[in-house]
């Protein structure tokens, strides 16, 4: 076995990889799109066209003289219904974090106080990408407010914030309004990430020690199928180590999320025939370059370096050619279509954020926003293929909850390949989770989903919805989120009082 992982075998192994990759990209008709590519349509279907490709600040020299946390509460303008409302009593803070494990790079986040009580848990927000910023969920999905046309901001009914103490945070370093004045500090894997994120929280719960033994839940979508399980290993590695301030870490949340991609990537052609983009012929036709992205796959986890890249190539010639046969379909909500470059308009999200009224009260200075960075999307690459699965059975083991769930919708990183790792993955309540009964998921007395659970762990599809449950169905995501956090999941409304006591 050892003359399987020398270099010589693995270099002739991508150079077979490679050449298979030609002749299937010809079977196929559809050529894999350059990573930059992918970036940049990723940007544009959003309706988004930040100035930069990264956020890398030549003039940020205030920011790293000043303390290693550095936050203040604030007040948006043009905030609806608030007029009367303190800043003290709206509890909303914005922040920097100079990263210890950096040459120069400083972490921008949002902090929100629970509407209800700051007893509530304490919940991390982490958008994917990956290189997109926490504030397109902010103010777009379960953030305390929604952002008008006319730019003003309007109270979100549905906001996380009426069941937790939630951060936002813009990460990997170069993302949203975080930056370095260093490229060295671009993050290329889930150990740099992670780490930031720790030492990140470290500092915050030293500044905020009131919620240090708050339950702490970790949340996200998409790509932060990645970030989320990693975050969630390096708290629980923290705690073990007595690493500084003990996080209560109660459970993890991953929302149509890209976790194992050998087998999410499997489930590419089922799911989309399934749903009637693409016929019987064009699956089998498609699939046939399935062999060769699970080997890739393979050899990403154990050898990981160029083998990783080879794989995002391989593996992507089968969500490309889906793409190439469906045409003009919403990549992210089947049910809908793209009109030109555009599936979304969250154009509204850079116009609000570079006004000067709002930057003045961020305390951003002259730090530009990028909604998306295609800089960090390409630096990620070497990340795109590892499966994450892996550390997650330790986790459950030690009775850290685990919730995935996904809209029926999302093709991206749909319900199907959610479902299948989830099934597939090994731990002590395997057989029983899997003998497990379907129930349904009830809000207001009609079914907004259907849930799988035993133990520490649940899936939930989650009807009438794409990529972005909460944005699809906010007040379903809000309930999900509150049953989850009182371990009620299968149970009717949990009332916020109840919930709050319980605790």
């Amino acid at each position: 076995m050892k003359g399987y992982s020398s270099p010589a075998f693995l270099s002739l192994f991508l150079l077979l990889l490679l050449s298979s990759l030609s002749s299937v990209v010809a079977l196929l008709r559809a050529p894999p799109r350059l990573p930059s590519l992918y970036a940049e349509k990723l940007i544009r279907q959003l309706n988004l066209f930040p100035d930069e490709p990264v956020n890398i600040a030549a003039n940020a020299g205030r920011f790293l003289d000043a303390p290693r946390l550095v936050e203040r509460r604030f007040k948006f303008p043009n905030l609806v219904g608030s007029t009367d409302a303190s800043v003290r009593e709206l509890g909303h803070h914005a922040g920097y974090y100079q990263i210890p494990r950096s040459h120069a790079a400083r972490m921008f986040y949002f902090f929100f106080e629970s509407r209800h009580s700051t007893q509530d848990p304490v919940v991390i927000w982490l958008t994917g990408g990956p290189g997109c910023s926490s504030e397109m969920a902010l103010f777009y999905e379960n953030g305390p407010f929604t952002i008008a046309n006319n730019l003003s901001l309007v109270w979100n009914e549905y906001g996380w914030d009426k069941v937790s103490n939630i951060l936002y945070v813009d990460q990997p370093i170069g993302t949203g309004f975080s930056f370095s004045s260093d490229r060295r500090d671009i993050r290329h894997n889930e150990k740099g990430v992670s780490d930031d994120l720790f030492d990140f929280l470290q500092a915050f719960f030293k500044e905020h020690p009131h919620l240090a033994k708050n339950d702490f839940y970790i949340t996200g979508e998409s790509y932060a199928g990645h970030y989320i399980p990693a975050l969630a290993a390096r708290v629980h590695q923290g705690n073990k180590a007595k690493e500084g301030i003990h996080v209560n870490l109660k459970g993890f949340a991953i929302g149509n999320g890209l976790t194992d991609p050998a087998i999410q990537y499997g489930a590419y052609a089922d799911y989309a025939m399934d749903m009637g983009i693409i016929t019987q012929t064009e699956h089998d036709r498609i699939n046939k370059a399935l062999p060769l992205c699970e080997s890739a796959v393979k050899l990403c986890g154990t050898d990981g370096t160029i083998s990783c890249m080879a794989a995002y190539f391989v593996c992507n010639t089968i969500f490309s050619a889906i793409i190439a046969r469906a045409g003009d379909v919403n990549y992210y909500d089947i049910r809908k279509k793209c009109e030109g470059n555009l599936c979304y308009d969250f154009s509204n999200l850079e116009k609000f954020l570079n006004q000067q009224p709002v930057r003045d009260a961020l305390g951003v200075g002259d730090v530009q926003f990028v909604s998306c960075s295609s800089t960090v999307y390409q630096a990620m690459l070497m990340d795109w293929m590892r499966n994450l699965e892996v550390g997650i059975p330790a986790l459950l083991e030690d009775g850290v909850k685990l919730l995935v769930y996904a809209g029926e919708y999302d093709l991206i990183c749909n319900w199907l390949g959610n479902s299948r790792w989830v099934h597939a993955m090994e731990w002590s309540g395997q057989k029983e989770f899997i003998a497990a009964s379907e129930v349904p998921f009830e809000v207001d007395g009609s079914e907004a989903g259907v849930l799988t659970s035993h133990g520490p762990l649940s899936f939930l599809k989650v009807h009438d919805a794409g990529h972005m449950v909460p944005m699809d169905q906010p007040k379903a995501s809000l309930e999900m989120l509150k049953r989850w956090m009182h371990s009620s999941l299968s149970r009717q409304a949990v009332d916020p009082e109840a919930l709050v006591s319980s605790m």
